[in-house]
């Protein structure tokens, strides 16, 4: 899997984050949560994501913008480290649930205890 975030792996279908949020699963690595779902997509993406920044904590567009800006470079950047070997298809939605800015070093840092955390849990046996 190579280091690019390409308009195929970006996770937009309404209906999919509806589905999503109703019965995905989550991780969290404060201030990140990812909440996921094992799915099928047509085209041969194998995970679609998506960000998102709460507007309660951060008012101003310029704080959200740059916060997710971050995040999609952290996921960008440690992507193909984790999902080089994965042979199911996945829907991601990273999640920033921290009240306070941050810098991409933490973002980063976090993102991939997130990633790790996520293939602990689903690397799990099923009872």
């Amino acid at each position: 899997m190579e280091q690019s975030y390409k308009k195929i792996e970006k996770l937009k279908s309404e209906k999919l984050i509806e589905k999503l949020f109703a019965e995905g699963k989550s991780v969290v690595a404060y201030p990140l949560r990812l909440v996921y779902l094992k799915t099928s997509f047509d085209d041969a993406a194998i995970v679609k994501a998506g960000v998102s920044v709460s507007k309660r904590n951060f008012k101003k567009a310029v704080q959200r913008n740059r916060l997710k800006r971050l995040m999609r470079e952290a996921y960008r950047l440690n992507k193909s480290a984790y999902f080089n070997n994965i042979t199911e298809q996945y829907a991601f939605m990273i999640l920033y649930t921290g009240k306070s800015d941050s810098d991409f070093k933490t973002v980063s840092k976090k993102m991939n205890t997130l990633m790790d955390a996520f293939l602990k849990k689903e690397s799990q046996p099923k009872p």
